[in-house]
């Protein structure tokens, strides 16, 4: 190929990558499967873990066992690049299908001493992070919690404070999840 050729092949396939930002119009079904399917509405916009164009690397779902009881889910945005957003559940203590409180003052992982739901916005530097305490609360209600098959799905919906106080509490609504966990 000719080298003006794969410089405008190059950029063809650039433009197309950038540009193709996938249309949410509706959250995952809830499923108790182990689909790794994420999804909720974020000050009522729908929300879903998406990669930018053919982007390599970074998982944008996942989830895996603390060691001391708990499970954290971390689920990313990259479509909107360069901003980037990001979901932490981290629920501590499970024992089984039930719903957990997020309603405690605390860290993120790994030093959080209770149970969180947080969303960060970001371009290269946060622009904007949310974490749930004793005043902005919610719950994460576990629908199938399978240790054999590491299978964790249910729900959640809560209600965020600014963790620096400069922006309004974020409400997060129709949260649901189906994660094969680590």
């Amino acid at each position: 190929m000719h080298p003006m050729k794969n410089l405008l092949y190059l950029l063809f396939v650039l433009t197309c990558t950038a540009a193709c930002k996938k249309e949410i119009d509706e959250l995952p079904p809830a499923t108790e499967t182990g689909a790794n399917k994420f999804g909720a509405r974020v000050d009522g916009a729908l929300w879903v873990p998406q990669k930018f164009g053919v982007m390599q690397g970074t998982a944008i779902l996942e989830a895996r066992y603390t060691g001391t009881g708990g499970v954290f889910i971390n689920a990313r945005n990259f479509a909107s690049s360069p901003t980037e957003t990001e979901f932490e559940l981290y629920i501590q203590n499970i024992t089984g299908p039930g719903t957990y409180q997020l309603n405690t003052n605390t860290a993120k992982f790994p030093n959080a001493a209770a149970s969180y739901g947080y969303y960060i916005k970001r371009k290269l530097m946060p622009q904007g992070e949310w974490i749930t305490n004793s005043q902005q609360t919610g719950s994460i209600t576990i629908t199938k919690y399978d240790t054999v098959s590491h299978i964790l799905s249910g729900s959640f919906a809560f209600t965020a404070a600014s963790i620096d106080n400069t922006a309004s509490p974020l409400e997060v609504t129709e949260g649901r999840f189906d994660i094969k966990v680590q």
